[in-house]
C-alpha cells in the first residue's frame, strides 16, 4: 500500500488553546509529532492545520503543511480536506492519521498502524492499543478503551468496540492510543456519514465506523504514548523532554 501520514492540528482547543505551538524542549508541539511522524518512514508527512500560524511553524522547520478551514468539525474531516489538496489523483490509497498532540510516538507505533491496515484487505481502519498503565484507568472516562478480539500473546487483533465506561473481569484492558490508518475509500465513506448513536452518545468518533459496519484492526505496543490534553500533560511532556536531553 502506498501511504501517506497526515498531522490535523488547530490552536482551538478546548481544554489547552493554542497547543500545537506550546514550546517542547525548545520545539514546537507539532514539529515534534512531524519528526516522528518523518521518522516512521512510512510514506510522505503533512501536517492537515486548521490556522496560518501552524503552517507557518512547520514550514520554518522544514516540514510541509496545508491549510484547512478552521471550522472543520473533526480531525478526521481535517485529514480528509487536506487529502484532497495534496494528493487529488489518488496516488495514496491510505492515510495514517497521527494526532498532533503525541510529541513522542515512537515511529514504531506509527509503522505498527500502517502494518495492521495492510496485513488484510478486509480490514478498513487500523489503530493501536496499549496495556493499561494502572487499574484507575479502567474507571477513568478520559481514558478509552479498546475491547479486543484478541489471541493471548498475539500483537494484533480485532477491534469490537471503544468505551469510556468502566470495564470489568479479570481480563486484560486495553487503553486506545489516537492513531488511525484509514484505506482511502474507508476514509471517504466515513467522512461523508453523519455522526452516528453510539458515537454522540460517548462521543468516540471511531464508534461511527463500527455502526456502518467498517472492520477496524489493531496493533499492541507496550506503552501509550504522553498525549497532551491539558496543561499538566503539558508540563509532564516538557519533564519528558527535559530527560532525554
Amino acid at each position: 500500500m502506498a501511504a501517506i501520514v497526515l498531522i490535523p492540528a488547530r490552536m482551538a482547543a478546548t481544554r489547552l488553546p493554542n497547543k500545537p505551538l506550546a514550546d517542547i524542549g525548545g520545539l514546537p508541539m507539532i514539529v515534534r509529532v512531524l519528526r516522528q511522524a518523518e521518522s516512521a518512514a512510512i510514506g510522505p508527512v503533512a501536517v492537515a492545520a486548521g490556522d496560518p500560524e501552524v503552517v507557518e511553524a512547520v514550514k520554518r522547520a522544514g516540514g510541509r503543511a496545508v491549510l484547512t478551514d478552521p471550522d472543520l468539525p473533526s480531525g478526521t474531516d481535517r485529514i480528509m480536506a487536506a487529502l484532497e489538496i495534496l494528493d487529488p489523483t489518488g496516488r495514496y490509497d491510505s492515510v495514517i492519521n497521527l494526532q498532533g498532540d503525541m510529541p513522542f510516538a515512537p515511529p514504531s507505533v506509527v509503522s505498527a498502524c500502517a502494518e495492521a491496515l495492510a496485513r488484510d484487505p478486509a480490514c478498513d481502519m487500523a489503530t493501536v492499543v496499549a496495556p493499561e498503565a494502572s487499574p484507575a484507568d479502567r474507571a477513568n472516562p478520559d481514558v478509552v478503551k479498546a475491547v479486543m478480539a484478541l489471541a493471548e500473546g498475539a500483537t494484533m487483533g480485532r477491534a469490537l468496540y471503544f468505551t469510556r465506561s468502566v470495564l470489568y473481569g479479570d481480563g486484560p484492558v486495553w487503553r486506545h492510543i489516537g492513531i488511525y490508518g484509514y484505506r482511502r475509500e474507508a476514509l471517504i465513506r466515513f467522512t461523508a456519514a453523519p455522526p452516528s448513536p453510539l458515537e454522540r452518545r460517548e462521543k468516540l468518533e471511531q464508534l461511527r465506523a463500527l455502526e456502518m459496519g467498517m472492520r477496524i484492526d489493531a496493533a499492541v505496543t507496550a506503552v501509550a504514548p504522553i498525549s497532551v490534553d491539558t496543561a499538566a500533560d503539558l508540563e509532564a511532556a516538557r519533564a519528558f523532554a527535559a530527560h532525554l536531553t
